[in-house]
């Protein structure tokens, strides 16, 4: 039998490398910024074009490399950062494992510039596909830029698989965050397609966190600190009133390090046990120093889970200090046994004696008597009005002429306190019966076979669904004008996001006054709904633009329907009356698929008589 093992080619080694370290144009900003930052910059510009696919740029004003060290960090496992194998459990920079460059190389165009302090010419290296083309002495000044271009140029099947530019930008901006988050003293600046996106100056973290969130974040943040000699934890949680119900917010940071802790977030939920609401999550901006020997940050490719020697201990401790600067700052409530101040007397009163009340009484006053014996205010007779027989004037005509038609006593109606002997007043509906609720939530419809069970909310839910999406498809919705504009403050991110779905939402009725830095003036609504619920409805809608990252196209409306509906939708546990209950049923049964909510859950069941009737067999 012939041998069949065979070692691969080093370009095939590196494109299957690529595949776990660059996903999309989002992991090489993370490691061309990781770079920097371990190349000791304090001032770090990022180009992206055409969010990422086209042109990732990073200049740093770094240490730079030599020659022959710019030549070498195309190479696998060529690092700066290790040399044996203890050195991966005592790390304190970002990347160790030397595949970043070689496996970004593998599989798009890069051109490096770099120069040290020492030389007085830089060195520009340019490698398509691993091969490296050029590499010549040039003029740069002191640092590194590294351009990557055409991401995945030679695996279309990669390259197709990319989400649209939205989806694309959104998971740089993400990995952009979590990297200035982490270092507060380097100063960011990135641009896209030309635009600035962010400017971040050197500063530290609450006024960096503020740079990227926008100023209405400054008043939500509470500090937490504490320190032990297992974990030192810093940085800050969201107020209770602010959590959300989407995961946005949230950030953990080992050693400088974003990671992920699924464990880490329920201490954290825990600490805000009974301050917020069920199915709501906190915001925090948390950072863990711990002994590098007693973690392990080397078991997942993209460097963001992390093994942690003791994390029952650290759970307790992160629970424990979030608690602290929860109750310092007076947010967690508190047992207040003091008196209220508004109940005390007065300082003028305060040293005056009490004045005994004196009582008179009118031993006159006869309440039967109308003489004017008794007191005046009791003996004076009420005075019948002066016009009093204008109010008669034309009712005996009118009483002549209902007796020539014929109207007698007994044709009139009166309202009575009638026993009928039914729990529910007759509604006659298209099915053909009564519709009354059940626990406010269903709404029970006889029908010939049976009984119909509609749950309202998922029923109001596919009747807005399918008007907003025909509102959006065909734009003729209707505006209400708001007397006053509505003013939302908003994040810089999350006023991006409603700024590309800006158009979709003006087609359902929305009108949008202006859009500035960290504010938006609403002067129009879709009507059918109230102000009270469009900040809700807004903070929502972004919320869900963030999780599902739709595509363009169809997909983003309906994404945009779906949301919409939900929260515009009667609540379960909402009374409605007879008239509001038969319109609901009417719409219902009017729309393309009355049977499945939005989200293809069971709008309606059927409850056969058979079944029925087996029930008291």
């Amino acid at each position: 039998m012939p041998d069949i093992i065979q070692l691969l080619p080093d370009h095939v080694a590196n494109q299957i490398a690529a595949g776990e370290v660059v996903q999309r144009p989002a992991s090489v900003v993370k490691e061309l910024l990781e770079n920097a930052i371990d190349a000791g910059a304090t001032l770090i510009n990022l180009i992206v074009k055409d969010s990422g696919k086209t042109l990732v740029q990073v200049t740093d004003n770094g240490v730079g490399m030599s020659p022959t060290d710019a030549r070498l960090s195309f190479e696998r496992h060529a690092t700066s950062k290790i040399s044996k194998a203890e050195d991966l459990f005592n790390l304190h920079t970002k990347g160790f494992r030397g595949e970043a460059l070689a496996s970004i190389a593998a599989i798009a165009h890069v051109e490096l510039k770099t120069r040290t302090a020492e030389a007085e010419i830089g060195t520009r290296i340019c490698v398509e596909g691993s091969k490296v083309v050029s590499q010549e002495a040039e003029v740069a000044p002191k640092g590194t830029t590294i351009a990557v271009k055409n991401l995945f140029y030679n695996i279309p099947a990669r390259r197709n698989f990319l989400k649209s530019n939205t989806v694309e930008s959104r998971h740089i901006i993400d990995e952009f965050h979590r990297v200035a988050l982490a270092h507060p003293k380097v100063s960011f600046i990135m641009e896209h397609n030309g635009s600035p996106v962010f400017n971040l100056p050197e500063s530290n973290l609450r006024q960096r966190i503020v740079n990227i969130f926008g100023n209405k974040t400054n008043e939500k943040l509470v500090p937490v600190s504490e320190e032990t000699e297992i974990v030192k934890v810093n940085g800050f949680v969201l107020k209770p009133e602010f959590a959300k119900k989407s995961r946005g917010e949230q950030f953990f940071f080992v050693n400088d390090r974003f990671i992920k802790s699924p464990y880490l977030h329920h201490a954290v939920a825990s600490a805000f046990e009974g301050l917020i609401k069920e199915g709501v999550h906190p915001g925090y901006f948390l950072f863990l120093e711990v002994d590098p020997h007693s973690i392990d940050i080397n078991i997942h490719p993209t460097k963001t889970e992390i093994k942690f020697d003791d994390e029952h201990s650290i759970y307790a401790m992160m629970r424990a200090a979030i608690k602290h600067g929860l109750g310092q700052f007076s947010i967690a409530p508190v047992l207040d046994f003091n008196k209220d101040a508004g109940f005390d007397t007065p300082y003028d009163y305060s040293r005056k004696q009490a004045v005994k009340p004196t009582i008179e009484v009118d031993r006159n006053y006869n309440p039967f008597s109308n003489s004017s014996g008794g007191t005046a205010a009791y003996s004076r007779q009420r005075e019948k009005p002066a016009n009093w027989e204008a109010l008669y004037v034309g009712l005996k005509d009118e009483s002549f002429r209902n007796n020539e038609q014929g109207d007698t006593s007994e044709d009139i109606e009166f309202e009575s306190d009638e026993v009928s002997g039914r729990l529910f007043e007759s509604s006659e509906t298209e099915t053909g019966g009564l519709t009354f609720q059940v626990q406010n939530k269903y709404i029970i419809c006889p029908i010939r076979s049976g009984l119909m069970v509609i749950h309202q909310h998922l029923a109001h839910q596919r009747v807005l669904y399918e008007e907003l999406l025909k509102n959006i498809t065909v734009k003729e919705a209707i505006s209400q004008q708001l007397l006053f504009p509505l003013e939302l403050g908003l994040s810089k991110p999350d006023l991006e996001i409603l700024s590309q779905v800006k158009e979709q939402l003006e087609h359902t009725g929305f009108v949008f006054e202006s859009i500035s830095e960290e504010k938006v003036r609403i002067s129009g609504i879709p009507v059918g709904i109230s102000e009270s619920i469009v900040n809700e409805l807004i903070t929502r809608l972004i919320a869900d633009v963030k999780e599902d990252i739709p595509d363009a196209g169809f997909g983003l409306n309906d994404m945009l329907a779906k949301s919409m509906a939900r929260s515009m939708a009667i609540s379960s546990g909402t009374p409605m009356n007879s008239e509001a209950r038969e319109h609901l049923v009417h719409r219902l049964f009017a729309c393309k698929e009355p049977g499945v909510s939005p989200n293809n859950n069971p709008v309606l069941i059927t409850l056969d008589v058979n079944d029925l009737d087996k029930k008291f067999n």
